[in-house]
């Protein structure tokens, strides 16, 4: 297993700045996801780690030694890709072996890591296939298998799951947790999609315009975001935003949406607050329940017009107004109906967020 350490890192293409003075520490065992929107930086970041890019300033240690100018495959990694790079013409045993083979690896060693990687992926009936013979998530499986008999001390994914449908996307979201479970080996995955991001990492690195946004657990990022652009990427459906004002409400705060909505505020420190600031207050679907007949602390009651019901199962995503911007909800199924509907909704002004609409940061 290998720590990774990098420094001020920085790489572009033809002015283009694609990295921008990145540093980040990934501790050994540790599995850590690049997420970030299409041209933030992560696929550059994992490529330049992988040597198959040469950084234009910093620096990358894996175990503590310098690579910048190690070649690939001398830095001892191993890399899945988004397109499973396998060969054509060879089986699914040659091709998991291929890398054993390069390095002059006994046969007798390279039987028993193939069969052994065969046999943890589910594929060893799949051995003696082609590529052409097997489905994508039996090709991205033999890649990964390809990947383990390397037994190298850092693994690198690049949007391994994206040209698989959403039901392979789970199962094999789940394989790559299991397996990193089992090998404890340092992963670092790269991915657009938040979901992958928070069901796998055991830390979430968010890039925005070549650089980190924040880094964190999945929990941090999701319950404590530094700034508008964490909290609207992750979560599903996205955090609700917005525009209100502070006002000062017996004794403590209150936010103000339009002319005739105040929601009180839990106890705050004085962390900025004042009276008539402008601010986006921002409250995730999942805190917007139905009411019910209890009243709990840093809660409160809003009565609202169902204006769209989107069922998805046992759960459905409501959609009402607030402050004339539309908001959603995510609700038990039976919690509602149809729309033109009059309920009352819980708000869990606990969980909600206030961000500083000029520098987007949350306050």
């Amino acid at each position: 297993m290998a720590d990774l350490k990098i420094t001020n890192l920085h790489k572009h293409y033809s002015g283009v700045q694609a990295v921008r003075g990145i540093d980040l520490e990934v501790a050994s065992g540790e599995f850590t996801v690049l997420v970030g929107p299409s041209g933030c930086g992560k696929s550059t970041l994992l490529r330049t780690i992988a040597g198959l890019e040469t950084p234009d300033g910093g620096t990358i240690e894996i175990g503590g030694r310098v690579v910048n100018y190690v070649r690939p495959r001398d830095r001892d990694i191993a890399m899945v890709f988004q397109n499973y790079a396998l060969y054509p013409y060879m089986n699914v045993f040659e091709n998991i072996a291929f890398g054993l083979r390069a390095r002059k690896t006994p046969q007798a060693e390279i039987e028993t890591r193939v069969r052994r990687a065969a046999d943890m992926l589910g594929i060893t009936p799949l051995l003696e296939r082609l590529p052409r013979q097997l489905s994508g998530g039996q090709r991205q499986r033999v890649a990964i298998g390809r990947a383990i008999v390397r037994n190298a001390r850092l693994f690198l994914f690049d949007e391994p799951l994206s040209n698989l449908d959403a039901q392979l996307r789970d199962e094999m979201r789940s394989e790559i947790k299991r397996l990193h479970q089992e090998l404890g080996t340092t992963m670092i995955y790269v991915t657009h999609d938040q979901i992958e991001a928070m069901t796998l990492a055991d830390r979430i690195v968010l890039l925005r315009d070549g650089k980190i946004e924040q880094a964190g657990t999945p929990l941090d990022l999701y319950e404590r975001p530094a700034t508008r652009f964490v909290a609207g990427f992750l979560g599903s459906p996205q955090m609700n935003f917005v525009p209100a004002q502070l006002a000062q409400s017996g004794g403590g705060w209150a936010v103000k949406v339009g002319s005739d909505v105040s929601l009180p505020l839990p106890a705050r420190q004085g962390d900025g607050l004042s009276d008539g600031r402008a601010i986006v207050l921002g409250l995730r679907p999942q805190y917007v329940t139905r009411a019910n007949g209890s009243h709990r602390p840093g809660h409160e009651r809003l009565g609202v017009t169902v204006e769209l019901v989107q069922p998805t199962g046992s759960r459905a995503y409501i959609t009402f107004p607030l402050g004339g911007v539309p908001i959603v909800a995510e609700l038990e199924s039976h919690d509602v109906q149809r729309p033109g509907e009059r309920i009352d909704l819980d708000l869990d002004m606990n969980r909600a967020v206030l961000i500083d609409p000029e520098s987007n940061r949350v306050i």
